[in-house]
């Protein structure tokens, strides 16, 4: 967290000076678990560019990748993917209304975990952003505050739960509960997250992006938007899924097990009492 404060506030200190080119002062990462490798390069340049991926010493249990070219932002090295804890394929359509809401709410915003240190975050998002960059910078400020990485995924990207007659209580009342907090980051999107501890992805509620994985019997999992793009024997394969339509898919890499949706989303809305608070202040 100290890390996450001082790259926040050097950052502000370098926009303050308003330089002529103090936009492309950019961290891509500062942590005690993560690496960002990360140009304007084709996927087959990275390893040629950053000579530590050449040493065999470099070794991880995980991975985040992402090969894309820009569309909706001028290619810029600070908006090129991926970002501190996300890569993202698709589009957060309500980006604008999310941004703002973030800013109105700051004078309302407390975090008992990062205390004095908050107010040094802001201005949390720049104005002229990609939307994965805004969505990446209200994601940080959520696991950094304290929130679990799967709560903070399930509160910027909920699933279509208002008629959803058939979800549990439980979870309902999550929801209904953070919707207060937080408006929903909509569009098509595939969103993989990581924080160094886990890993997982999430899907936008509507199912507009792809999302398929693989499981081997060595315990290597891939998931990717497209099928194949690594090459596994089809022997090797024990599991063959998607991602559907508002789900999530995390690796606990300190439990070393895969947690599905329903086990992962259960978990966290059960960990308060979040129906027994809404029914207390709710007017019938």
């Amino acid at each position: 967290r100290k890390l996450y404060v001082i790259r926040k506030t050097a950052s502000h200190a370098i926009q303050d000076l308003h330089l002529k080119h103090g936009k492309e002062y950019f961290v891509a990462s500062m942590s005690a678990r993560t690496i960002v490798y990360k140009g304007l390069l084709l996927a087959n340049q990275v390893g040629a560019y950053y000579k530590d991926l050449q040493d065999p010493r470099t070794v991880s249990a995980l991975a985040l990748v992402h090969q894309r070219f820009s569309t909706n932002t001028f290619p810029a090295w600070e908006l090129a993917h991926p970002y501190r804890m996300i890569a993202h394929n698709g589009e957060i359509n309500t980006v604008k209304g999310n941004v703002n809401w973030v800013n109105a709410r700051e004078g309302a915003i407390s975090s008992p975990v990062l205390g004095d240190d908050l107010k040094k975050l802001w201005p949390l998002i720049y104005p002229g952003q990609s939307d994965t960059a805004c969505f990446d910078n209200c994601l940080e400020l959520l696991v950094m505050s304290g929130y679990p990485l799967a709560q903070a995924m399930m509160m910027m990207i909920p699933e279509a739960w208002e008629q959803h007659a058939l979800m549990d209580d439980n979870r309902r009342a999550f929801y209904e509960y953070h919707a207060s907090m937080m408006e929903p980051w909509d569009g098509p999107a595939a969103m993989a997250f990581t924080d160094g501890r886990q890993i997982g992805a999430t899907l936008d509620r509507n199912g507009l992006r792809p999302a398929r994985y693989y499981v081997t019997d060595d315990d290597l999992v891939i998931m990717a938007s497209e099928a194949g793009v690594l090459p596994i024997p089809e022997s090797k394969i024990v599991q063959k899924w998607r991602l559907q339509p508002g789900k999530m898919f995390m690796i606990d890499m300190e439990q070393g097990r895969i947690i599905d949706d329903v086990e992962l989303k259960n978990a966290v809305s059960k960990a308060k009492p979040y129906k027994s608070w809404i029914d207390a202040v709710r007017v019938k």
